[in-house]
């Protein structure tokens, strides 16, 4: 990843001799890094004193670049206070960020190493506990949160998704690339590119919906209207693209206009829950399920199920977790930095969700494997393009990008999540699915 280079707004470390040496009056970092990392560490730490713990000729290298660093990781709970030191620029790496993260994946403190860490530092309590300033990147905590509103309710819903995606459609073209698709692609082959499998991904989806043309299709949480653009192109539907994000909203509306499909599709700035339009043949969401809420998932799928004729299908795209005893709360660096009130059930909680508030389930599909592939394409994108996606965004949401993407993708690949599309349908009167007796999708 390129967000190892070099910050402009970090001040360069003090060299020893101006701050007494490394036996000065700050915290033992010799032994407070050893404890953190053990003795033969997977990758090299370094200090602003010239501490080194580990190989000093190793590749994959931690920065600790300035004392603040330590009072960020120590101030705060979990993952929050090392990512807040790395999008800072306090913590920096030498090396890829997921190959740093997968090295360091296993590693944890136990109980008898914290107890001895705070006596440790005892005596640099103050120096080190000290208030550091929190980045302008990082959302409120869920409890100041509720000033915006009770949790998912519409409001706050569209400040959450306007902080996340309104930020700079360019950043994002960046990014995702050529397709602007922002969810989990579907690789064909070991050789596929990320755009072969963003429209094999499209193409499943029309493809388990039944596509046909003359079809009326509704994609809620449609972001840069890929979805819309592939049905109504390829499949001859008409479609109807909602987003709580009004720059996406307008990308997509020109996108469309520029590939002459604007007759037959459309985006709008809207919540799903705002549509008014029924009957639609067929529904997709792929990627909106995150941002519902477990406890709204029964009203969400009733009210998809409202929108559908007798026969109709729902194809439900979304990031799970493995088990459905998970908590559904994300952990703080992501609700803090990435995703605000998001939310991730177990695929056992969406299909009962989905059963027992109208559809019946069809097919599931766990496309896991799939999302850390498109994951470690992101992250290559974002890589090849850091200058721009700097200038663009700024370097602390860029590095917030480079940790978010290279921490999925390592999660996707050790199973702490998945990515499952469930297909249900809405079956008539007399029990016609209107489904064929074994499909195989064809692709």
């Amino acid at each position: 990843m390129a967000a190892t280079r070099p910050l402009s707004a970090v001040p360069a470390p003090a060299r020893a001799s101006e701050r007494g040496g490394a036996s000065g009056a700050g915290p033992p970092l010799t032994a407070l890094l050893t404890r953190l990392v053990g003795d033969d560490p997977p990758v090299t730490v370094t200090a602003y004193d010239g501490t080194v713990v580990g190989d000093p000729e190793a590749e994959l290298r931690i920065h600790v670049r300035t004392p603040e660093a330590l009072s960020y990781v120590l101030t705060a709970p979990n993952e929050l206070g090392v990512a807040r030191a790395y999008v800072t620029g306090r913590i920096d790496v030498d090396g890829d960020v997921y190959a740093v993260l997968r090295a360091v994946d296993d590693m944890s403190l136990s109980v008898a190493d914290k107890a001895a860490l705070a006596r440790e530092l005892a005596g640099h309590a103050r120096e080190l506990l000290r208030p550091v300033p929190i980045p302008v990147e990082e959302a409120p905590s869920r409890a100041r949160r509720v000033l915006h509103g009770l949790r998912h309710s519409k409001l706050r819903d569209s400040e959450a998704i306007s902080r996340h995606y309104d930020v700079s459609n360019r950043f994002y073209e960046l990014v995702l690339g050529p397709s602007m698709a922002y969810t989990c692609a579907c690789y064909p082959g070991e050789d596929a590119s990320l755009e072969e499998a963003q429209f094999h991904k499209f193409d499943l989806v029309c493809r388990k919906l039944g596509l046909r043309p003359g079809m009326r299709l509704l994609d809620v949480g449609c972001g840069w209207g890929g979805m819309v653009a592939h049905a109504a192109e390829h499949y001859g539907v008409e479609a109807l693209g909602v987003t709580l994000s009004r720059q996406q909203a307008d990308w997509a509306q020109r996108d469309l206009a520029a590939r002459g499909l604007a007759g037959r599709a459309e985006v709008r700035h809207l919540d799903y829950r705002d549509v008014t339009e029924t009957g639609f043949d067929v529904v997709s969401s792929i990627g909106l399920t995150e941002h519902i809420g477990a406890k709204a998932l029964p009203s969400y799928f009733r009210f998809l199920w409202s929108k559908l004729r007798p026969g109709g299908r729902l194809l439900n795209h979304c990031i799970v977790r493995p088990h459905t005893y998970d908590s559904h709360r994300t952990g703080p660096f992501i609700d803090r930095y990435v995703f605000p009130d998001g939310e991730l059930e177990g695929v056992g909680t969406i299909v009962s969700a989905m059963q027992d508030n109208g559809f019946e389930v069809r097919h599931a599909e766990n496309l896991r494997e799939h999302y850390g592939r498109t994951l470690a394409a992101w992250c290559r994108n974002l890589d090849a393009r850091w200058d721009e996606a700097v200038a663009e965004s700024g370097v602390q949401r860029a590095r917030v990008w480079a940790l978010y993407m290279a921490a999925s993708r390592l999660a996707f690949e050790r199973h702490r999540l998945e990515l499952q599309q469930v297909l249900g349908v809405k079956v008539g009167e007399h029990g016609d699915a209107s489904m064929p007796l074994r499909p195989d999708w064809g692709v």
